[in-house]
């Protein structure tokens, strides 16, 4: 009996990791939805305003993190190879430049939190009352 308790509670352990997925959040005073094709443009460069008018404040996950992969293999469609050239020419050629990169999550939450204008992506388990989700790939 008691192994069978055992084997329960590992496989709901392991279902509650399975179900944390990425989100988009944003500080409680920005918008309150966003949609795949805006984060996509915002995270490419193609757009640079929130649906407000504000200039937007995009964070991005460090290179090679698993969650960054994750992400922008549902939003933009770029793995991060893809990611480092596209930007790369942008850089190159005047035209762009690439969202700043923090590497952890809590910081990436904190700075969300204290910028009325930012957006990030993080693990859903990651979420708390300082920020709201805006969109889920």
């Amino acid at each position: 009996m008691k192994l069978l308790a055992k084997v329960a509670l590992i496989a709901a352990l392991i279902s509650g990791v399975a179900q944390a997925s990425v989100v988009v959040i944003a500080n409680p005073m920005g918008p309150d939805a966003l949609s795949k094709k805006q984060v996509s443009k915002l995270y490419l460069g193609k757009s640079k305003k929130l649906p407000n008018g504000a200039k937007a404040q995009v964070i991005e996950q460090a290179t090679g993190s698993a969650i960054r992969g994750e992400f922008h293999d549902g939003v933009t469609g770029k793995s991060d190879s893809q990611l480092q050239a596209y930007w790369s020419r942008l850089v190159f050629t005047g035209k762009g430049k690439p969202p700043k990169t923090i590497g952890s999550a809590s910081l990436i939450k904190s700075q969300v939190a204290s910028h009325a204008n930012a957006i990030a992506y993080i693990d859903s388990s990651e979420v708390d009352d300082s920020v709201k989700v805006v969109f889920t790939p």
